[in-house]
Formats: C-alpha cells, structure tokens, sequence
C-alpha cells in the first residue's frame, strides 16, 4: 500500500483568482487532497493509467486542488498554471524541505517553480504515526528536532519568496506541542495545515484541537470522523461529511472568521479503520509528564467522546474488496462529501 508521503509525492506571482476573494467575492470552494484519491493513485504507481488529479477535481465538481506541476520546465509550468487558472481553481503544493544547508538552493528553486504555477500556499505532513514509529521517548525527540531545523532552513526562503507553508497536524505531536514550536518560531510565513481529525489519535478533542492551532492556521483538510471501541483502544475512520461526529459546522465557521478566504481541501481516505491503541504500553512510550505530557484526564475525555458518539453506520472497510470496488466506494464517499459540503458548509 502506498504511505502517505507517496501520495502527497504524487500529486511567483499571486494567483488571480485569490485577488478576487480578496476583494470580497465569494469565499473559496473545496478543493481536493490527493489522499481523497489513494485509490486511483495506486494503480497509476503501478504501471496503469496515468492520474491526472486536475482534470478529476474538476470533473467531480471540486475547486481546487493540492499537487505539483508535471514538470518543472518553465514553459510547462506556464501551461499548468494556465490550466488551472482557466478551471478557476485554487493550487497548493508540496515541496521537498531542506534537511540541510546544502539543500537549500534546490529547495528555493522549487518554491520559485510553485509560484510561478499560481500556488497559493504550500502543504508538508513531516510525521507518521507518533505510537507506532516509535518505542521510546528520546526516538521522538530527536525526529521532532529534525523537523524544526527542516523548518529554520527553509523559512528564509518562504520569507523572501512571501509565500506560506502549512505544516499538518499529522499524529506526530499533540496541538500544544506543535503551536508551542510555532510560536517559538515567531514566523509568519510558516503555519498549519489544520486536519480536522487527526490528533483524535493523540487523545485530543478535534474542537480543542483547532482552538489552539487556529491562531496559526493557513489553510485546512476538511474531513468527518467517527469512532468506535475496540480491545485495545478505538478505531478511527473518515467517513462521508455528515455521518462522523465532528462539529464541521462550527469547525468551519472559526476558520473562516480567522480567515475568510481559507481554503478547504477535502480528505476523505477510504481505508480500514485505524486502530488506535490507547490501552497498550508503546501508546504512552514517547509521552512523558516533563517533555510531552498526556494525562488521565486526556485519554478519559477522548474515551467519552468515543462511547458518545458510537458510529451511525459500520465504519469503511476495503481490505477484501478489489481494486475497482474500492475505486467506486471512493467516489462515492467523495461524491457524499462533496454534496454536504456544498449544501450545508457554503464550500
């Protein structure tokens, strides 16, 4: 199965259409994510036909879309900018961050390429899953200080280049964690890809969540979540908007007071359940009470949201299913969302 990061891998001046939000048109529709897609990513991976992510979007009514230029040949990001505009859609990117000084000069050169491709901000997700990549404390650590000297030595870049980078909430550290490294960093030009579901995972309730992070918010993955128990904790799915438990509603009301022309892209992964496994002991190994704490009252508050909210339909499955019924489950997800939100979220 492809990670995350492969999917991501997949998919200058300011883009016209956000001028004309600015000057207070209609706010941003939905985009989509390539996530909302793994499906149809997969087989393109794998010798079959080439996914072009653009075009689909488009097709299924979505405003926007997060991917990279086919190429960055200047005449080629020409063409793909002027496709994309042409749609009306809104573009994020993901680039490759520096991991050190050496890497800096490529870095720059692709964020130059993005915003020439009318880019509006860009998107990295820099973690797996915090409880099952690691076994002890100090492993953590170490990743999360890899990640903000990854960060120090591409903001001089995303200053002069005035262009935003949303870093995802992405099950690597909890809301506190992350928005206290932000606020150290004291940079406008590096914020968050706010995920409306994923630090569930790390015992937080999705409204807690965004009330910290929100200060620091660029632009979000819109997505409905439910739960369930199991034996060794809960289990964790995106389901179609409307069937989950999340407040999306008023979620999305905070952000665009924050910020009236944030942009939404829609992250419906059609995948099993995951399994979050709070009752086991490598869950806690990487919290620590001094360093990174999760408390009693944590797990007890999450505990209760999953015993309140018990799922209104048996959370998606595809293990079992082949790959065209998988494909057609997707679409259909992503069809349901895509409806909700435009009928109950103005998106």
């Amino acid at each position: 199965m492809l990670s995350r990061r492969e999917v991501l891998a997949m998919a200058g001046a300011v883009p016209a259409w956000s001028t004309a939000f600015s000057a207070g048109a209609e706010a941003p529709k939905m985009g989509g994510a390539p996530t909302a897609f793994v499906s149809r990513v997969r087989p393109a991976r794998s010798g079959g036909p080439a996914f072009d992510i653009v075009e689909h979007c488009r097709k299924i009514g979505l405003a926007g879309v997060q991917t990279n230029p086919p190429s960055m040949d200047p005449e080629e990001i020409r063409k793909f900018r002027q496709r994309i505009e042409s749609y009306g859609m809104h573009l994020i990117c993901d680039p490759r961050l520096p991991k050190q000084e050496s890497d800096v000069a490529a870095f720059e050169n692709a964020v130059k390429s993005f915003k020439e491709a009318g880019a509006a901000c860009l998107h990295v997700a820099l973690t797996g899953r915090r409880y099952e990549d690691f076994d002890a404390l100090e492993p953590w650590r170490q990743m999360f200080e890899g990640i903000k000297k990854s960060i120090a030595l591409a903001e001089p870049v995303l200053r002069r280049q005035k262009i935003k980078l949303g870093v995802e909430n992405h099950k690597g550290y909890r809301s506190g964690e992350q928005a206290a490294w932000l606020k150290q960093l004291g940079s406008e030009w590096v914020g968050v890809c706010f995920d409306f579901g994923n630090n569930l995972s790390l015992c937080e309730d999705p409204m807690d969540t965004l009330r910290t992070l929100l200060p620091y918010t660029v632009f979000a993955h819109i997505k409905d979540m439910a739960v369930e128990e199991y034996a060794d904790g809960f289990l964790l799915s995106e389901v179609p908007m409307g069937e989950g438990f999340l407040d999306l509603k008023q979620m999305v009301q905070l952000l665009r007071q924050k910020d009236p022309n944030m942009i939404f892209d829609l992250e419906m992964i059609t995948r099993d359940p995951l399994k979050i496994p709070v009752f086991t002991g490598k869950y806690w190994a990487t919290f620590d009470d001094a360093v990174s704490p999760l408390s009693g009252k944590d797990l007890a508050k999450v505990l209760a949201l999953v015993r309140q909210n018990k799922p209104k339909k048996p959370l998606p499955k595809t293990a079992g299913l082949s790959m065209e019924a998988v494909i057609q489950l997707e679409d259909e997800y992503n069809r349901q969302c895509i409806a909700y939100a435009k009928q109950n979220l103005n998106l």
